[in-house]
């Protein structure tokens, strides 16, 4: 902890006092000038974001975010009155140069105009801890910067900077504190947000640790990518069911673009940002995150139930849809996710013809407004060529659950 590491500093300074006839007054002054360094360090390092301001950010938007400092409690407790802390928007090269300063340098220039920006350092009598919480901040504007080739201002990436000065007795040594949030990418406009969470999601799964802001790869491994995807499908839908590895060949084959590799070939493939989010899928309007991003709003809105209930199978191709149908009894069905929509989740069944010949039908796309109306449940009990949900379960077995009580009378 490091209070203790605290603690032992002043015993060590003291027994350096105690002897400090013997040591000379050289010595003694290149042991304390080393002892503060020291001590500067390690106060500098307890100097921590407690709670991260939102990663993509709209302007105009209110926004909460709290600084801890750990040793407040020990170090300001005669302090005449609190410290402020100020909160102060970073572009990427200030943040860089920040970094590599080791943080001695100071901000010269904030890259945005934040409101309510100055908050007391105090020290909660409950809980112990000395905090600065911005509760009602507000990023009033942005200065972006200039882009390199096709980037966009949704791949710029900036940050707060929390600061402060305090003054350490009886010592009088003044430090400087300063600490960097996460990446953030700004916005202005909420149709942004789909591609700023992309950034914030490449930044947050593939950045090292000990990195030169906001440095990222530019391509990672696909089993890296299949965990991330993962993560974030079962994040934001809050379901325990994750991805499988018939899900995972299925996105392989989407962001690649690639129907003729078999799951071994991904493996050892390195997807790039820009297959990701930037280049559009052929013969679609929209990226591989923006389909992806698409099928998780869904989900989470309307699906979880399903989903966690494993009655839709999602990631699939309509190519592989019938040929896992097309030898099926008539009326069997399964659900995939929209290939041509954002956002949809179709069904498909077999039909036989009274020759014997099958043929597989795919019903238009429902998306989260068409199910908000009417449930995915109630829609299947409704459709009467509907009969067993793939490989040969009744669809009653498999959806009564989900099905809602029908209303009688007038309505």
């Amino acid at each position: 902890r490091c209070e203790n590491l605290v603690e032992v500093y002043f015993q060590l300074q003291q027994q350096v006092m105690a002897a400090s006839t013997e040591l000379g007054p050289e010595l003694l002054s290149r042991l304390l000038e080393r002892f503060n360094e020291v001590l500067s360090s390690l106060v500098k390092s307890s100097f921590l974001v407690e709670k991260q301001p939102p990663q993509v950010l709209k302007t105009q938007t209110k926004f909460q975010a709290s600084v801890r400092f750990l040793l407040g409690p020990r170090l300001l407790k005669a302090a005449p009155k609190p410290y402020m802390v100020r909160a102060d928007m970073v572009t990427e090269k200030q943040a860089r140069e920040l970094e590599l300063s080791n943080y001695s340098n100071t901000l010269s220039e904030s890259t945005g105009e934040i409101l309510h920006n100055t908050v007391a350092l105090e020290t909660n009598p409950t809980s112990g801890n000395c905090c600065a919480n911005f509760k009602n901040v507000l990023l009033k504007k942005i200065k972006r910067c200039e882009r390199k080739g096709s980037e966009s201002v949704t791949e710029e990436k900036c940050a707060v900077l929390f600061s402060t000065n305090i003054t350490l007795t009886p010592s009088n040594i003044s430090i400087h504190l300063q600490v960097l949030s996460l990446p953030i990418v700004v916005i202005v406009h909420g149709n942004q947000d789909n591609n700023a969470k992309a950034t914030v999601l490449w930044d947050n799964a593939f950045s090292d640790i000990d990195r030169v802001p906001f440095v990222v790869a530019e391509r990672v491994p696909w089993d890296k990518m299949c965990d991330t995807l993962n993560l974030k499908f079962m994040a934001e839908v809050q379901t325990t069911k994750g991805l499988l590895k018939e899900h995972y060949f299925f996105l392989a084959q989407k962001i690649f673009n690639d129907h003729s590799a078999s799951p071994e070939d991904f493996q050892s493939r390195h997807v790039s940002w820009a297959q990701f989010n930037k280049e559009i899928l052929p013969g679609r309007g929209f990226t591989f995150w923006q389909w992806f991003d698409g099928v998780l709003d869904l989900t989470k809105r309307c699906l979880k139930s399903y989903w966690s209930d494993r009655l839709i199978m999602g990631f699939i191709s309509k190519q592989y849809v019938c040929k896992l149908l097309s030898m099926q009894p008539d009326g069997t069905f399964l659900l995939r996710f929209s290939d041509s929509e954002i956002g949809g989740v179709t069904i498909a069944y077999v039909m036989r013809g009274k020759d014997g010949s099958s043929q597989v039908e795919n019903i238009q796309p429902f998306s989260a407004k068409d199910l908000s109306i009417r449930s995915l449940g109630d829609r299947i009990r409704d459709l009467g060529q509907l009969r067993n949900l793939y490989p040969n379960l009744p669809k009653d077995q498999a959806f009564g659950s989900h099905y809602n009580k029908e209303q009688t009378g007038k309505d």
